[in-house]
C-alpha cells in the first residue's frame, strides 16, 4: 500500500481484539497467590497472536508483574518473538513468565527498575532450548549489574547463547571483557555497541568473518589511535553496514576521514556507511567514497554539510540522511528515531522546509514528525520544534485532507507536551496555534476535555492579545462539544469562571466589540448549560452585575447581547439561583428585548426564555404580584409576533428544563414559549429534536397540554403543530408502518 494511503485505512480486527483483551485483563484472568494473573480459560492461540498479544500490551503501558504472568501459560501463548521493552518488570517475573519459551528474538531495552542485563542473561541461559533458539537479542538503555547477581560467569556470559545472530547493547555499561565474549558468537552478524563505555575494538576481529554489520556510534571513550581503528575495522571482511556517527557534533574524526579518503580498497564490501555528525566530512572526501562504491545503498551525511554533494543527486538507488533536500531530511527522521540529538536536528530543517507547504497536503511527512514526538515525549528540544512543524503540516486548510486518526494522535501528542511544560511560552504557543484549527476542533477525535483545561491553564498567565483571541476562541468551541458530564466537571473548577468573566470584564471597560469577547460569552453560555455549579459560581464571581453592565453597554449589538441573554436563561432555568434575579430593575430591561422593530428575534427569544423560568414558579416570585402578571402577559403577546428565523439559533442537550414550563398549571404565557422553542428546533432540525421529544417523554406532556380544555388556543395550536411534525417524521424514519397504526393527537 502506499504510505498515504496507509492512515485512512480501518484498523485491523486482529488490532482491535488485542486492544480489548489488553483492556480486559482482570475479567479475563484469575490472581494466584503470588498477586499475578492467569487467563481463565484460553485457546490455543496462533504463535503470532501471543506475540501480538505481548508487544500490544508492552506498547499500551499494561505489561507488568500481575498481567506478565498470563504468559507462564506456555501451552496455550507460545511466545518466539517477545517484546517487554520499556516495561516495569522484576526479575522474577520476567524468568517466570518469558524464559520457558522457546524464544527466537526478545527486545527487553529501557526496562525499569530491578531487571538488569545480568538477570536477563541468567534467565535466558537456564532454558537449554533458548541457548540455541535465541537469535536476537535487544537490551538497549539497560544496565548489566553483574556484581549483583551471584552465579557461575559462563552461566551468564553472552557466549552461553550460541545461537545469537544479532545483539543490541546501545547506552549500556558494555565494558572490553564482555565485548570479548561477544565476539566469541559463531553466528554474529550484527552488532550494537553505541555509546557504550568500551575502549578497545580488537575483540572485534574474534567476528571478522561473520560480522556484516557494525553500529559504533558515539564511542567517546574509545583508547585508539585512527589508524589502529580503521586496521580493524579494514580486517572485518564481511561487513556491509559500518555506522561511527557521532551525534556530539565535535571533532576527532581523524579515523572517518582515513575511511572516506582510502579508496575501495577498505572494506570493499560495504554498501551502507553512517558518518552523521562528523565535522571532517566534506564533499569532495564524499565524492571520493561514492564513486569508489558502486554498489552503495546508504549513505548518512546529517550534520556534516556535505549533503549537497552533485555526485548524490544521480543515484537513485542511494539513500541519503542529511538537510540539503526534504527527501535527506525525512530519511533522516526515519533512520534516527533512537537518537534524540538527529531526531531534532533533522526536524529543525524539516521546519525551516515546511514553511512554504503552503497547498500541500502531507500525511507521510506528519507521521514522521509524530514519530518524533512519541519517542521523545520528556524532550523540551524536540517537542519545541515538532510542535512547530505540525503546526506548519496542518495550517489553515491543509488539516482538511489529513487521515482524521493521524491528526487524532497529533493533537494527543500536542496536548502531552502543553502538560509536560507548562511554563514553556513558545512551545505552549506553538500547540495552542496547532489546536486553533477548524477541522481539528470540529472534525477529529481526541479528549476535548483536556484540551479545554490545559488551554484555561495556559491563558491564566498570558496576556497577548492575539494568543488570547485563539485560545480563547479553542476553548468556546472545546466546551460546546464537551459531555454534561464533563462541562460539569469543567465548571465545577472556579478558576475557570474568573477567567472567562476576567476577560469579558476587560473588554466591557474598553467598550469594545471583537472576537475575544464574542468567544468568551459564548464559552461561559455553554459552560452554564445544565450545570448548576458553575451558575452558581457565575452568581459568586459577581457575574450577575457584569452581565446587566454588558447588556447597557452593548445595547445596539445584538449578538453581544444574544450571548448574555442565553447565559442568563441557564440561570433562570437553577431554582435555587432564581432568587438572585429578582431584581426589578434588571427584569423590566429585559422586558424591554422582547419585541420591537430593533429587536432582533434571537434576543427576544432568550429575554422570554429569562422571563418565562423565572414567572414559572408564584410561591418563588419576590417581587411585586402586579408586575408578575404584567410580564406574563407582555411575554405571550410578544410571542405572537416573533417570526422563525432562518438560520440555526440555539442547540439544546435536553428538553428536561422546559418540563416545569409545561405543566397544565402554568400560566400560558410560560407555556407558549416552551412550545414556541421547541417549535423552532423541531423545525430547523426535526431529525434530531423529534427523536429527543420522544425520547425523553417530552411527547406525553404535549398530548396532555393538548387534550386539556383550559389550555390556552395559542399553546394547543402550537402543541399540535409540534406533535404532527414528531408523527411525520415517525413515517418517515420508518415507512413500513400503515396508515392504522398511526395514532391521532386531536381531542376525542
Amino acid at each position: 500500500r502506499h504510505e498515504k494511503a496507509e492512515e485512512s485505512c480501518p484498523v485491523a480486527l486482529s488490532e482491535l481484539c488485542l486492544a480489548q483483551v489488553c483492556l480486559s485483563l482482570d475479567s479475563l484472568c484469575s490472581t494466584q497467590p503470588d498477586g499475578s494473573l492467569r487467563l481463565s480459560w484460553a485457546p490455543l492461540l496462533p504463535q503470532e497472536m501471543a506475540d501480538q498479544l505481548l508487544h500490544k500490551m508492552a506498547a499500551q503501558g499494561t505489561l507488568n508483574d500481575r498481567t506478565v504472568g498470563i504468559f507462564r501459560s506456555c501451552e496455550q501463548l507460545r511466545l518466539r518473538r517477545a517484546c517487554v521493552r520499556s516495561s516495569p518488570l522484576s526479575a522474577e517475573a520476567f524468568r517466570l513468565a518469558l524464559c520457558p519459551h522457546r524464544l527466537q528474538e526478545l527486545d527487553a531495552s529501557g526496562v525499569p527498575g530491578g531487571l538488569t542485563g545480568a538477570h536477563i542473561l541468567s534467565g535466558l541461559a537456564s532454558n537449554p532450548e533458548c541457548r540455541a533458539s535465541l537469535q536476537k537479542l535487544t537490551l538497549s538503555r539497560l544496565q548489566f549489574g553483574w556484581t549483583s547477581l551471584e552465579v557461575e560467569e559462563e552461566q551468564v556470559g553472552f557466549s552461553s547463547l550460541q545461537g545469537l545472530r544479532t545483539l543490541n547493547l546501545a547506552n549500556t555499561d558494555l565494558t572490553d571483557p564482555f565485548l570479548e565474549d561477544i565476539c566469541t558468537l559463531p553466528r554474529l552478524e550484527v552488532l550494537d555497541i553505541s555509546s557504550t563505555p568500551v575502549t578497545e575494538l580488537s575483540a572485534l576481529l574474534g567476528c571478522r568473518l561473520t560480522l556484516r554489520s557494525l553500529t559504533a556510534h558515539g564511542l567517546r571513550q574509545l583508547d585508539m589511535s585512527p589508524a589502529r581503528v580503521i586496521s580493524i575495522l579494514s580486517q572485518l571482511h564481511a561487513l556491509r553496514h559500518l555506522d561511527l556517527s557521532d551525534d556530539r557534533f565535535a571533532s576527532g574524526d581523524e579515523a572517518v576521514r582515513l575511511l572516506l579518503e582510502g579508496g575501495s580498497g577498505i572494506l570493499p564490501a560495504l554498501v551502507s556507511l553512517d558518518v552523521s555528525g562528523r565535522k571532517k566530512v566534506t564533499e569532495g572526501t564524499v565524492t571520493a567514497f561514492v564513486e569508489g562504491r558502486r554498489g552503495l545503498l546508504f549513505l548518512g551525511l546529517l550534520a556534516t554539510g556535505a549533503g549537497s554533494c552533485d555526485v548524490l543527486s544521480g543515484k537513485d538507488n542511494l539513500k541519503v540522511t542529511g538537510e540539503a533536500n526534504e527527501k535527506q531530511i525525512c530519511e533522516s527522521l526515519r533512520r534516527y528515531r533512537e537518537r534524540e540529538c538527529f531526531t531534532r536536528e533533522a526536524l529543525v530543517h524539516l521546519y525551516q522546509l515546511t514553511n512554504d507547504m503552503y497547498d500541500q497536503t502531507r500525511p507521510d511527512i506528519l507521521k514522521l514528525v509524530l514519530g518524533g514526538m512519541q519517542n521523545y515525549s520528556e524532550s523540551l528540544h524536540v517537542q519545541l520544534v515538532a510542535s512547530a512543524c505540525v503546526f506548519n503540516l496542518t495550517n489553515q486548510d491543509m488539516a482538511v485532507g489529513m487521515p482524521h486518526p493521524l491528526l487524532s494522535a497529533v493533537v494527543h501528542q500536542v496536548l502531552e507536551a502543553m502538560r509536560s511544560f507548562p511554563s514553556h511560552q513558545q512551545l505552549q504557543k506553538n500547540c495552542l496555534l496547532v489546536l486553533c484549527s477548524d477541522t481539528i476542533l470540529q472534525d477529529v477525535p481526541f479528549d476535548r476535555f483536556k484540551a479545554a483545561k490545559l488551554v484555561m491553564n495556559w491563558l491564566s498567565g498570558h496576556v497577548d492579545r492575539t494568543l488570547q483571541r485563539m485560545a480563547v476562541a479553542v476553548i468556546s468551541i472545546l466546551v460546546a462539544k464537551l459531555s454534561t458530564e464533563q462541562t460539569t466537571q469543567l465548571g465545577a473548577d472556579i478558576f475557570v469562571m474568573k477567567q472567562l468573566l476576567g476577560i469579558v470584564q476587560q473588554k466591557a471597560m474598553a467598550g469594545v466589540v471583537d472576537s475575544t469577547l464574542k468567544f468568551a460569552l459564548s464559552a461561559l453560555w455553554n459552560l452554564t448549560d445544565e450545570t448548576p455549579t458553575a451558575s452558581r459560581h457565575f452568581i459568586q464571581c459577581q457575574g450577575l452585575e457584569l452581565y446587566e453592565e454588558v447588556l447597557e453597554t452593548y445595547s445596539s449589538e445584538s449578538s453581544i447581547q444574544q450571548k448574555v441573554l442565553g447565559l442568563l436563561n441557564n440561570i433562570a432555568e437553577v431554582e435555587e439561583l432564581q432568587a438572585d434575579m429578582m431584581q426589578e430593575d434588571m427584569l423590566e430591561h429585559v422586558v424591554t428585548l422582547l419585541q420591537g422593530p430593533q429587536v432582533e428575534v434571537g434576543v427576544s427569544y432568550f429575554a422570554g426564555g429569562i422571563l418565562a423560568h423565572l414567572t414559572s414558579r408564584q410561591d418563588a416570585w419576590t417581587l411585586d404580584q402586579g408586575l408578575r402578571q404584567t410580564i406574563l402577559e407582555q411575554l405571550h403577546a410578544a410571542i405572537l409576533t416573533w417570526a422563525l428565523p432562518e438560520r440555526e439559533m440555539v442547540s439544546y442537550r435536553s428538553f428536561r428544563p422546559f418540563f416545569s414550563l409545561l405543566q397544565t398549571s402554568q400560566p400560558a404565557g410560560v407555556q407558549l414559549w416552551a412550545v414556541w422553542a421547541m417549535r423552532l428546533v423541531c423545525t430547523q432540525n426535526g431529525v434530531q429534536y423529534c427523536h429527543m421529544l420522544q425520547v425523553e417523554g417530552a411527547v406525553e406532556l404535549l398530548k396532555t397540554l393538548s387534550f386539556d380544555l383550559d389550555t390556552h388556543s395559542n399553546v394547543r395550536g402550537m402543541a399540535e403543530s409540534i406533535l404532527g411534525m414528531v408523527e411525520r417524521h415517525q413515517t418517515t424514519s420508518n415507512p413500513l408502518r400503515t396508515q392504522t397504526e398511526k395514532g391521532h393527537h386531536g381531542r376525542s
